[in-house]
């Protein structure tokens, strides 16, 4: 009887939970938690709506060993007719208390970090994003070759609700 309640549970939340505005998710893990300078975390998608407004974001899991309360990345995002839009961006990981922000439990937090929102893809082929961090320590010039923390870069793409 328990065994039955229980299934039942599990299937009700996976239907709650799920998001039908999902359109396009990916993760890319970072080996050993460690993220290199130079090593780009690239996505391809296509075939999405091309009136229908999109929503992306980058999606990061970090764990403890992350050192750092921000997050500068780089990306470049490359539309099918070549253009490219590349930015620099930065975004809040911890509270000042030292308390992760994110979802999830133990010691592995991830965060949903809005990219783009309500954007359209004009044109059908193959979309490329490729992302890179850009941390530094205070008062150095050269960036940080190996980021710790970071176990997983994702990007996700919902249609947009406006």
């Amino acid at each position: 009887m328990h065994n039955k309640i229980y299934y039942a549970l599990v299937v009700f939340l996976g239907l709650v939970s799920c998001n039908s505005n999902l359109v396009f998710s990916e993760f890319e893990p970072m080996s050993n938690g460690k993220w290199q300078m130079d090593q780009l975390v690239d996505f391809q998608f296509s075939e999405l709506d091309s009136v229908q407004g999109h929503n992306m974001f980058i999606n990061i899991r970090n764990d403890n060993t992350y050192p750092f309360s921000n997050l500068f990345l780089i990306t470049e995002l490359e539309f099918p007719n070549g253009q490219t839009q590349k930015d620099t961006l930065e975004y809040k990981m911890a509270e000042p208390t030292g308390e992760w922000l994110g979802k999830g439990f133990g010691s592995i937090k991830e965060n949903k970090l809005w990219y783009r929102e309500n954007i359209v893809f004009p044109d059908s082929g193959v979309y490329k994003l490729s992302v890179a961090h850009a941390m530094r320590k205070n008062g150095e010039v050269d960036g940080l070759y190996l980021l710790e923390g970071i176990t997983d870069v994702g990007l996700e793409i919902e249609k947009s609700t406006q």
